[in-house]
């Protein structure tokens, strides 16, 4: 056959209705309520129950690794189990976890029971993200997703620091219970299942006809180790500002204000993300999008100010949009079994327990802040060049997926 191009086919399913989506966006958004708040809530942590910066970050880094844990057991059920069981018993998980954070207060008690809601979340999300996935159309949903997430971002750092840590647990607790009334909402079963995708071939005698395409497995491995270094980053950067900026003597209602208002930078990032994929594909962007963002959070190892603080946070803020509905389109595009799809919250919450902790253990040897940035440029530099390698591999194999919208 002398195919003239081809290019990815996406048929309508099940998870495409408005029940669904609308279900799926919000368990996201509650799943990822830690992971978007954790500035605020690490402050928490620290001011209101006393717990030092290194502790703060083994907290932070206990909850968001038990995200990492729960998508990982997800995945293993999410192709198997009827997904509304799984939905109620993560949920319930999470809610009781939250609840007893109220009644013990003390580090070895509070590391132990953020791992316990982190896992809960981790497989509360992970059916989320993978119902999201198997639409026809992942990085559209993925977009929407984060666009709404901007939105939740910037109420919890506007909210957050107004309220006691009792408080901040009795909002988790309502969301997940309010979801529950929306049970039904979630698809019961998986999508078709296959490390595939379908091409459009075009054919100079046939016309236009859809191949299916295998996908080799190191694909989306690949990119859930690069979103796991990526998350090194954010997890890192995003544990540590707003309490960089304090050591460095910025004034903290400044501070407070700018992490707001940053939130909302997630909207704009939803928009010009869509409109360059739809150009450029994922990748592409994907590759330019992690070394400005390696720039840009290396920038402040030179010296935090309130410029330089200004400068890495919204552009940072701003990128992260982009990482995120590249990196889980592409995943999303290979399989709609959801068993990959639901890694993702796993690569997530994998890097975001190895960034805190590794970022905790360099200020534990004694170094400053500086070496803390250092070590997120680098990382995205790690994620930046697994990719490298991935797009020029599919470039010559597959290239409808390699520059795919």
């Amino acid at each position: 056959m002398n195919a003239a191009n081809t290019m990815l086919h996406h048929e309508r399913t099940l998870f495409d209705g408005w029940r669904s989506q609308t279900i799926s966006l919000y368990m996201t958004l509650v799943g990822y309520g830690v992971l978007a708040g954790i500035p605020v809530i690490s402050t928490a942590w620290a001011t209101q129950l006393g717990f030092t910066d290194v502790q703060t970050g083994r907290v932070a880094g206990a909850d968001l690794g038990g995200l990492s844990f729960g998508a990982v057991l997800a995945s293993l059920l999410v192709a198997r189990i009827n997904r509304r069981l799984l939905v109620v018993i993560a949920a319930a998980v999470a809610m009781a976890a939250n609840a007893l954070c109220m009644v013990f207060v003390d580090y070895e008690h509070v590391v132990w029971l953020r791992f316990l809601a982190g896992s809960g979340s981790g497989v509360y999300t992970a059916i989320a993200v993978a119902n999201l996935g198997a639409s026809s159309r992942p990085a559209r949903a993925y977009n929407i997703m984060l666009f709404c997430f901007a939105f939740t971002q910037a109420a919890e750092m506007y909210a957050l620091p107004r309220l006691s840590m009792d408080a901040i647990y009795a909002v988790f607790i309502a969301a997940y219970a309010f979801g529950l009334l929306f049970l039904r909402w979630v698809p019961a079963r998986p999508g078709e299942p296959g490390l595939e995708v379908e091409v459009e071939v075009q054919d100079p005698e046939a016309g236009v006809i859809v191949e299916h395409r295998h996908v080799p497995p190191m694909v989306p491995w690949l990119c859930l180790g690069a979103i796991a270094l990526t998350y090194v980053n954010i997890g890192a950067y995003w544990t540590y500002i707003e309490l960089a900026t304090a050591r460095a003597g910025l004034e903290a209602p400044w501070v407070s204000g700018v992490l707001v208002w940053v939130s909302l930078m997630s909207i704009l990032g939803c928009l010009v993300a869509t409109i360059i994929s739809n150009r450029f594909g994922l990748v592409r962007p994907l590759l330019v999008t992690l070394l400005v963002h390696a720039a840009v959070v290396g920038m402040l190892a030179f010296g935090i100010t309130n410029v330089t603080f200004f400068i890495s946070v919204y552009t940072f803020n701003f990128l992260w949009i982009f990482i995120d509905v590249y990196q889980m389109a592409t995943v999303a595009n290979v399989d709609h079994s959801g068993r990959f799809a639901s890694l993702l919250p796993a690569a997530q919450g994998l890097g975001q327990i190895i960034g805190p902790n590794l970022a905790a253990s360099v200020l534990a040897l004694g170094n400053g802040y500086d070496a803390v940035f250092q070590l997120c440029a680098a990382a995205s530099l790690a994620a930046f060049a697994i990719y490298a390698g991935l797009y020029i591999r599919l470039r010559r194999t597959l290239p409808a997926l390699a520059d795919a919208p």
